[in-house]
């Protein structure tokens, strides 16, 4: 059995992968390890779950709520809400740890279950291996009074909106008409920002247009939000909106449209808000954290304004260690994830979007014309399945042939070869300076990897 813990938490189709069974069991070992240090003696331990809008977070949520109560601790449970949002609340509110029950951009029948630390911050390695390792294990559970009490307080999302609002300007006067003049179409991906992220926007003067903003437990991100976008695209030109900012269903991923429909992706809103920190004085180190799957066109833009981009594996969690580790302010992902460390402990999908919503203020610039910073190189993605992933570095014909591949682009393009992480699958990548050359190139290397690590 392959480690039960992703990239992103526990995660699969509910009640199959996912039962309720697991999911007391994950609450009731979680409890145990995130309590056991850091407390002041004779302290009762305290948790915050929230979930996005999915008809399995039900279920899923009383039994990580069982789960935990048995266990001693005392629960908040605070309802729908973004993932951020329990990250920030976390912190905010000074709780030992905060679970959130949902599968973010995933399909309605997955759901998840994911942890924070106190504080805010996701889970290292070793400590989702102890959880892990403790998940059955004997223990004794508190009896009589000493048991988890369980209260709720939906209202705490009103913090957050308060947090978000806030971040813009920090606490001015003139914050109410930070965002005046802007026009912008938001779907919600009928997920966990239903309100959060049409309230917040309309709070800083945003003239604001909500679609996807009805979630009845079946239809979270079903054709809509940042993985289903042509629907965006289509509302924006069609009001004659500013710009689109479209979140997942659990709010931690934002992408955008311009005011002509044409998407603005993750990379490309990194650039936007790398500049702007950087001739503010706000980009420590002048650098921003990407993962290895960013365009080469961020780098090379970044380059070109004196910010050094540091590259990590490709998972959010990898992005925030490096932040942490060198002190660094931005950082995120192709796919929207965004971090903003001075306001956010993770991605934070409608914060992403206040934030380059503000950065268009007060510049006087469109989002296209922002977006300009950087240009795309194009890429070309063919997954090879049915090989033996573990041999990718060290077979001889595919090293040699990344390396030629390497050598004819030279610095106006680049080669990535990635392991999946849960198949038997490897992912070419190839960026070139042209779309045929980049195909030509990512065949060829595909063929290579499929003839020789083909599995017997």
């Amino acid at each position: 059995m392959g480690r039960l813990f992703g990239t992103d938490g526990v995660r699969g189709v509910a009640n199959a992968d996912l039962t309720a069974d697991l999911a007391l069991d994950l609450a009731v070992s979680a409890a145990q390890v995130l309590t056991d240090a850091g407390r002041s003696a004779g302290a009762r331990p305290t948790a915050l779950v929230g979930r996005d809008p999915r008809a399995s977070g039900e279920f899923l949520e009383a039994a990580v709520v069982a789960g935990l109560a048995s266990a001693g601790v005392q629960v908040v449970r605070l309802g729908v809400l973004p993932t951020p949002a329990v990250a920030h609340l976390t912190g905010a509110v000074g709780a030992d740890f905060g679970v959130m029950i949902s599968a973010s951009h995933n399909p309605m029948p997955d759901n998840g279950i994911k942890f924070f630390a106190r504080g805010g911050a996701k889970l290292e390695d070793s400590v989702e291996d102890a959880i892990e390792a403790r998940l059955g294990a004997p223990g004794s559970r508190p009896t009589g009074a000493e048991v988890g009490r369980v209260v709720d307080r939906p209202e705490l999302v009103d913090r957050y909106i308060d947090h978000l609002v806030g971040s813009i300007g920090r606490g001015r006067s003139t914050d109410a008409l930070a965002l005046a003049g802007i026009r912008v179409v938001v779907d919600c991906a009928n997920g966990a920002a239903f309100r959060t992220a049409p309230e917040s926007y309309r709070r800083l003067g945003a003239g604001v247009t909500v679609i996807n903003a009805e979630p009845d437990g079946i239809n979270i991100n079903d054709h809509c939000g940042s993985t289903h976008i042509a629907g965006l695209q289509q509302a924006v030109v069609s009001t004659g909106a500013d710009l689109g900012i479209a979140v997942d269903g659990d709010a931690d991923r934002c992408l955008a449209v311009d005011a002509t429909g044409r998407v603005v992706d993750g990379d490309q809103i990194m650039a936007i808000l790398a500049v702007g920190m950087h001739s503010d004085g706000q980009l420590p180190g002048a650098t921003l954290v990407a993962t290895v799957m960013s365009n080469l066109g961020l780098t090379q833009a970044m380059g070109r304004h004196g910010i050094r981009v540091e590259q990590t594996k490709v998972g959010d969690r990898y992005v925030l260690e490096s932040m942490r580790a060198g002190g660094f302010g931005l950082g995120g992902e192709q796919s929207g994830h965004v971090v903003l460390a001075e306001h956010a402990t993770t991605g934070d999908g409608v914060l992403t979007g206040l934030h380059l919503m503000h950065r268009m203020a007060v510049s006087g610039s469109s989002l296209g014309e922002l977006a300009g910073v950087m240009e795309r190189l194009p890429q070309v993605l063919v997954n090879v399945p049915n090989v033996d992933k573990t041999r990718t570095d060290s077979a001889p014909a595919v090293r040699d042939a990344v390396a030629a591949a390497t050598a004819e682009l030279g610095s106006s393009g680049r080669v990535l070869l990635r392991p999946s992480g849960t198949e038997s699958l490897v992912r070419v990548m190839v960026e070139a300076p042209s779309v045929d050359q980049a195909q030509l190139l990512a065949d060829r290397l595909a063929e290579v990897v499929r003839s020789s690590l083909a599995l017997s």
